[in-house]
């Protein structure tokens, strides 16, 4: 398989593309963020589009939140460097777990910030989880789409119009690059977010009830980008922090960890130096697992590629790093197919159709061979209550 020569991600990744030199595209966007951008002006636009909205609404801004590195630097960084007065969304997809919870729970009560918190009904989450996977080899789309869509609704509802993101996508991805304008918008909302599968297709999918409750298209408004004429209507903006400000993930640990005592969290998959990497979900070993069946890498390509690209790693070390952890089993896995009433046979053949050439999915002989040997430290305490299985003892 194809990797980049500069990076160590492979060709199966989504987006990716390679210069005559074989360097992707993600490492080329990268240089071009550090080499050519104004970070000056960039600034100035983001002071200019501050100011355009300050002290005009109940709340200056909307962060949606996660709790993440990412999510808690925005917010830190709106309130302590820029002043704002901003309204945190969080949106809850089921799986925090217990360090992101004392995190944010420090967090809001140093920084001084009101909080608006929504959690989807668990029985309809677990039928979409289930219908996600098998259609697109990817059970987050719950949490895709809550995520973005939920704090657009509201925006609306509290009639505040400007929301500040995290990173743009140009740092990790291509679906936009660093000179492109990146709205986090409809557009974008349909392009890297659904998995285009919207909540209406979604709900002709799903079966007609989960347990006992009816799945309505009420039920899925948390999942679905509002009607883009009332947001426009408003003059919602909805932009990343990270196109105005150069996004350095390691620096921006350093600071919240010093000025928020934001603590990291052990990620199956993940070496132990980047602890600050995905601590929101204790399904996130699962996620990384699935892509790595269907792709042939996990996170840690991905995080020491981040880091090669910033002078701080060798392309050596980063392969080192990512035949090591990359691709192991999770210790999760065992918790998710007992959420979804399935075996991992059954979860195997879902996957299997999702596959990327040129990778090969390993057999499932291979893969109870290559067992993570971490188990994260609060794996007892994550939630193995089902619900209701009366009437779907198995989702498919």
């Amino acid at each position: 398989m194809k990797l980049c020569t500069k990076c160590v991600m492979p060709e199966t990744a989504e987006t990716l593309s390679y210069d005559s030199q074989g360097v992707c595209s993600v490492c080329r966007q990268v240089e071009f963020k550090q080499d050519e951008i104004d970070w000056e002006a960039r600034q100035a636009d983001l002071d200019r589009l501050i100011e355009a909205y300050r002290g005009k609404y109940q709340y200056d801004c909307i962060v949606p939140f996660s709790g993440g590195k990412d999510s808690t630097f925005t917010l830190w960084y709106l309130m302590k460097e820029k002043g704002l007065r901003p309204l945190v969304v969080r949106f809850d997809h089921g799986f925090m777990r217990p360090t992101l919870l004392e995190n944010n729970i420090r967090t809001f009560r140093t920084l001084g910030v009101d909080v608006i918190t929504f959690t989807p009904n668990w029985q309809v989450v677990r039928k979409l989880m289930f219908e996600s996977l098998r259609r697109r080899g990817d059970f987050c789309w719950h949490c895709h789409t809550g995520i973005f869509a939920y704090p657009m609704w509201v925006a609306l509802e509290k009639q505040v119009p400007l929301i500040f993101w995290g990173e743009p996508s140009a740092e990790y991805a291509s679906f936009y690059s660093y000179d492109e304008e990146e709205e986090v918008d409809e557009e974008r909302f349909n392009l890297l977010v659904n998995l285009g599968i919207n909540a209406e297709d979604m709900l002709g999918m799903l079966d007609e009830t989960v347990s006992d409750y009816p799945v309505t298209a009420r039920d899925l408004q948390p999942f679905t980008s509002p009607p883009a004429a009332d947001l426009a209507r408003m003059g919602v903006r909805s932009v990343p922090l990270g196109s105005f400000i150069p996004w350095d993930v390691r620096k921006q640990v350093d600071v919240i960890k010093r000025e928020l005592g934001w603590q990291g969290d052990e990620v199956e998959g993940v070496p132990p130096q980047f602890d600050y990497e995905k601590i929101e979900c204790f399904m996130q070993g699962v996620r990384d697992y699935v892509k790595h069946l269907k792709r042939g890498f996990g996170r840690t390509a991905h995080l020491t590629s981040i880091d090669v690209r910033n002078g701080r790693m060798s392309r050596k070390e980063a392969l080192k790093l990512t035949e090591e952890y990359d691709g192991k089993r999770p210790a999760a896995l065992d918790v998710f197919l007992d959420y979804l009433g399935i075996n991992e046979a059954e979860f195997m053949d879902i996957v299997a159709p999702h596959v990327v050439e040129p990778h090969i999915m390993p057999s499932l002989a291979d893969v109870q061979k290559n067992r993570t040997n971490q188990v994260p430290p609060d794996f007892d305490k994550w939630s193995r209550v089902v619900g209701d299985r009366t009437k779907d003892a198995k989702l498919g």
